[in-house]
């Protein structure tokens, strides 16, 4: 059906998170419309990425330095660590422009299923930090699934012993309906309501 380097760019992109074949096909054909400049231009990006982007050595999110720009910037509260699972939820917290402390990259969630335990996660890093820089809060922001609530159990009780340790609230987006919330999230928005201002 396809000529083979045809299929074997689509089977290639297929291996990329959330894209199925026809998604894959879709994108490979448009691949091959495009002048060859600008498929250079991602072919180059792609590779230089790899190269050089690696983590960074505070708190593990991705950095083409060996420091990353928000452990290097001096205006970030330094007493305060958000941690999170992955580099994608430094992104999503940081496009809110609300946070203003630094950040702990776990590389993942605990999975003993999946042999994902504490050896395998950033987690003796974090307690370093948080025990040798004078760290006053840490802001748990890990996912609730059963993986990141064992994850946040864990590392909460690690901690306690150190700082003050919180969580993100969990509960209702913004324009969902109440009726269509499941039972956990419901619960969770309660215990996570504040005084209106």
């Amino acid at each position: 059906m396809y000529t083979p380097p045809l299929a074997r760019l689509i089977e290639q992109l297929q291996r990329l998170p959330g894209v199925g074949p026809k998604t894959a096909q879709r994108l490979a054909l448009h691949i091959l419309k495009r002048p060859e400049n600008e498929i250079q231009a991602l072919a180059s990006a792609l590779i230089e990425a790899k190269k050089k982007v690696g983590l960074c050595n505070v708190c593990f999110h991705f950095s083409a330095d060996p420091i990353c720009e928000i452990c290097r910037n001096p205006n970030r509260d330094k007493q305060t660590i958000c941690v999170v699972a992955d580099s994608r939820d430094v992104i999503a917290l940081e496009k809110t422009r609300e946070y203003k402390g630094r950040y702990h990259v776990l590389g993942g969630v605990m999975s003993p299923m999946d042999g994902i335990g504490p050896e395998q996660l950033y987690i003796q890093p974090l307690v370093r930090r948080v025990t040798q820089d004078g760290v006053k809060e840490v802001i748990l922001a890990i996912s609730p699934t059963v993986e990141g609530e064992t994850t946040t159990l864990y590392i909460g009780q690690l901690l306690k012993p150190f700082t003050k340790v919180t969580r993100i609230a969990f509960g209702l987006p913004m324009g969902g309906d109440l009726e269509y919330a499941d039972e956990v999230t419901l619960a969770r928005a309660l215990e996570g309501r504040r005084e209106l201002d």
